[in-house]
């Protein structure tokens, strides 16, 4: 059995809509490869991930927006409060990251990644960025929804991440 790792934060839905999509993607992959049996797929709010948590996954996605050009805070948090009891347990693992943004996202997906080298884990794919052009104060707190071909692109990102699993190229 291999298990799974979304591990997701929010402010206004956009990446919790995202991260759902990643798990539907990473499920969808595993029933199309008839191996849904060999897949547990858990997804988790950034703030309840414990090392331990990680320590039981064999691949992870990480899905956060980005704000003021880094990841949001309990995203950051969360890999802080993780990081040091994980690190050299879960080198060589796969990975992917998806980020929602305003207009940019580079800032949040660097991040990620730079954390990620650190933990010496193997990206996937290229950070997956989704922006959806909230620019004003109004705009950047207001409730948002993902427009559909992004949460197929993020879909696909979860299938990829579900088939590298299952494929055994750990």
């Amino acid at each position: 059995m291999k298990h799974l790792l979304i591990i997701w934060h929010s402010r206004t839905g956009y990446a919790e809509q995202m991260a759902r999509a990643l798990a539907r993607g990473a499920g969808g992959a595993a029933q199309a490869l008839e191996q849904a049996a060999s897949l547990q797929v858990h997804l988790q709010r950034a703030q309840d991930t414990s090392p331990d948590d990680l320590l039981n996954a064999d691949g992870y996605l990480f899905c956060a927006p980005e704000n003021l050009a880094s990841l949001t805070g309990e995203m950051k948090e969360c890999l802080d409060r993780c990081y040091y009891g994980v690190l050299d347990h879960i080198q060589g693992r796969p990975y992917a990251a998806a980020v929602s943004a305003g207009t940019d996202g580079t800032g949040a997906a660097r991040q990620l990644e730079r954390i990620c080298t650190g933990w010496r884990l193997r990206a996937i794919a290229p950070p997956l960025i989704e922006r959806n052009g909230a620019q004003t104060p109004s705009a950047i707190l207001a409730p948002k929804t993902v427009p559909q071909d992004a949460l197929s692109r993020c879909e696909e990102l979860g299938g990829l991440l579900a088939a590298t699993l299952l494929a055994g190229e750990l």
